[in-house]
């Protein structure tokens, strides 16, 4: 197995805007989420989350502690959500297996010492995209399916945004210190998400899109609500969202995303929105 890291700094907002496609792609896009029997994760110094997928074919995978945070073993200060959007998987906690089908996710708490990764079918490898973030407090490691989640159904075929967020790691389902995950899915027709557009000051965010049709892309949308930008992906590709940048996608095709925030506030109600007519 190999670990690969990379460090991604913060940015000011007047400096970002200043960006060219090129930069805009380097500072905020992933690229990279899953290589064969590899970990692969970005430090981003936005709130110090960590974004990053194991992709277990034939070997088992640890999550293993990288340079930047100092510690014997990855989980010592963190906590850690988990969506597998592959085949199934297990993922052994200090001994404890819990067996991961598609679209399932896990929450581990701060300092388990001992996190692998494996496949049931080589042949359909199972495919764990993970967040990450600091934790002052240990809660209990939990699975939850989408028949654990709070399920919301907004918008209409009408405005191109028919979809379901699936409230799956968020603290009215189970107890975290900061990290929130959730998983959007549109329906076939609907292309647009998180519109109005909103930005929260309180914490940052992490999108990883994934069921986009092999020959379609995603163009999601950042920057400042008067200061927009676009960044064209393709699947199993996440993005960086900064506290202060709109965080929207239109496509090619419907698609499922995953939707990852750490911050100092827990409460969904606080978003400050901006009308589509005002964005620039």
């Amino acid at each position: 197995m190999k670990t690969n890291y990379e460090l991604r700094y913060a940015s000011h907002p007047e400096d970002a805007k200043k960006y060219d496609t090129s930069r805009l792609r380097r500072e905020y896009l992933i690229e990279t989420i899953f290589s064969e029997n590899e970990v692969n994760m970005v430090y981003s110094l936005y709130d110090r989350l960590i974004v990053g997928g194991a992709m277990p074919v034939n070997e088992t995978l640890q999550l293993e502690s990288i340079d930047p945070l100092k510690s014997d073993f990855f989980l010592s200060r963190r906590e850690f959500g988990t969506f597998n959007v592959g085949g199934a998987g297990k993922i052994t906690v200090d001994g404890t297996t819990f067996e991961l089908g598609y679209k399932e996710a896990l929450y581990l708490g701060a300092g388990n010492r001992e996190v692998t990764f494996e496949s049931i079918d080589a042949k359909n490898p199972a495919k764990f995209y993970f967040n990450s973030a600091p934790a002052h407090k240990t809660f209990p490691d939990r699975k939850i399916t989408k028949a654990d989640a709070i399920v919301m159904e907004l918008g209409s075929l009408e405005t191109s945004n028919h979809r379901n967020i699936n409230k799956m790691l968020v603290c009215q389902v189970l107890e975290t210190c900061q990290l929130q995950m959730g998983m959007t899915e549109l329906a076939p027709g609907s292309v647009w998400n998180t519109m109005p557009a909103h930005t929260h000051s309180r914490r940052m965010e992490a999108y990883f899109y994934f069921e986009v049709p092999e020959t379609n892309a995603v163009c999601h949308f950042m920057g400042e609500p008067d200061e927009t930008r676009h960044i064209w992906m393709q699947g199993d590709q996440a993005v960086i969202s900064p506290e202060w940048s709109i965080h929207s996608a239109a496509a090619t095709s419907n698609y499922t995303f995953i939707w990852g925030m750490a911050g100092e506030n827990l409460d969904y109600s606080d978003q400050d929105f901006k009308k589509n007519t005002e964005l620039r």
